[in-house]
C-alpha cells in the first residue's frame, strides 16, 4: 500500500505541474480555432495557362469550370497562410514567455520582411500587424474577383499572362502594356508563370497593400468576435480596388450572391468523386 501510496502521489503532483500549461493548450487551440488542426497543404500542380473557358456556350457550365478550376489552386494557397498564421501565433506566445531563440528570432523578421512590417514597432506590435495581414481571403471572393477581373478567364491579360485579378507593375517590361494606357502613364499588367503565382500574389497584395487596409480590419473584427470570415462583408474594404468604388463593391456582392450556389455544387461534386 505505501508504494501505491508513493506512486499515486507522484502522479498527482505530475498531473498538477502539467495541468496549466495543457488548460492552456485548450485555451489557446479554442481562442484561435482557424489555426486549429490545419490539414498539411496538398501536391498541386504548377498551371501553366487557362482552359479555353470562352469555348462553352452553355453560361453555368463556363462557371462550374472557371469555378472548378481554380478552387484547388485557391484552397492551397489560403492553405499555406493559415500555417503561417500559426507559426506567428506560436512565436508570439514564445515571445510573450521570454526572449525567442535566435532561431525564433529569424522567423520572425523574415515573416516581417515579406508582410512589409515597419521595423521601428516592437515585437508585441508587429505580432499585432502580422495577425492582422497573414489570414485567409475568403473563396468567394477570390473567384468573384478573378472572373469579374478577367472576364471569367477570357481576357487577353489572363490567358497571354494568367493575369486574373487586373494586378499592375511599374517597372518597364515587367508585363503587358494595356492598349487604353494613358501616355502620362507607366503601370504595366503583370505577367505570372503559372496560375499558382498569380493567385498567391493576389492574396499576398490584399493582405499588406495599404489600400486594403480596411478589408483588413474588418477580417480582424470578425475573428476577434469568433464569426465567420463572410465573402460580401469583407468586399466592402475592396473601395480601392477599382476607380468604380461602392459600384464595384456592390457588382462583387451581386456577384456572391448569384453564384455561390453553384460553387457550392461544385464542391459538392468534387467532395463526391473524392469519395469514390
Amino acid at each position: 500500500m505505501r508504494k501505491l501510496f508513493i506512486v499515486f502521489f507522484i502522479f498527482v503532483s505530475l498531473l498538477a505541474l502539467l495541468l496549466p500549461f495543457i488548460a492552456k493548450k485548450q485555451l489557446y487551440a479554442s481562442a484561435f480555432p482557424e489555426i486549429a488542426g490545419i490539414p498539411p497543404v496538398p501536391e498541386i500542380s504548377s498551371y501553366r495557362s487557362l482552359p479555353n473557358f470562352a469555348g462553352y456556350d452553355n453560361v453555368r457550365e463556363k462557371k462550374e469550370q472557371f469555378f472548378g478550376y481554380l478552387l484547388p489552386i485557391i484552397e492551397a494557397e489560403n492553405l499555406k497562410i493559415l500555417h503561417k498564421r500559426a507559426q506567428i501565433f506560436n512565436l508570439a506566445e514564445a515571445s510573450e514567455q521570454g526572449e525567442l531563440s535566435a532561431q525564433q528570432r529569424s522567423q520572425f523578421q523574415q515573416l516581417k520582411d515579406r508582410y512589409d512590417v515597419d521595423e521601428q514597432l516592437s515585437d508585441e506590435q508587429a505580432f499585432e500587424v502580422l495577425k492582422r495581414r497573414v489570414d485567409i481571403v475568403p473563396e468567394m471572393m477570390v473567384l468573384v474577383q478573378a472572373a469579374n477581373e478577367s472576364g471569367w478567364g477570357t481576357s487577353r491579360f489572363a490567358r497571354q499572362g494568367l493575369n486574373l485579378f487586373g494586378q499592375w507593375c511599374y517597372q518597364e517590361g515587367c508585363g503587358m502594356v494595356p492598349g487604353q494606357r494613358g501616355a502620362d502613364k507607366k503601370h504595366e499588367v503583370k505577367v505570372f508563370k503559372t496560375v499558382n503565382q498569380a493567385v498567391r500574389s493576389y492574396l499576398h497584395n490584399i493582405n499588406t497593400h495599404s489600400a486594403y487596409q480596411d478589408l483588413r480590419m474588418i477580417r480582424a473584427q470578425k475573428r476577434r468576435s469568433g464569426e465567420q470570415l463572410r465573402a460580401t462583408q469583407l468586399v466592402e474594404g475592396l473601395g480601392s480596388y477599382s476607380e468604380r468604388g461602392d459600384e464595384y463593391i456592390e457588382e462583387l456582392q451581386a456577384m456572391i450572391r448569384v453564384n455561390r450556389p453553384v460553387v457550392e455544387e461544385v464542391k459538392n461534386d468534387t467532395q463526391q468523386a473524392a469519395n469514390y
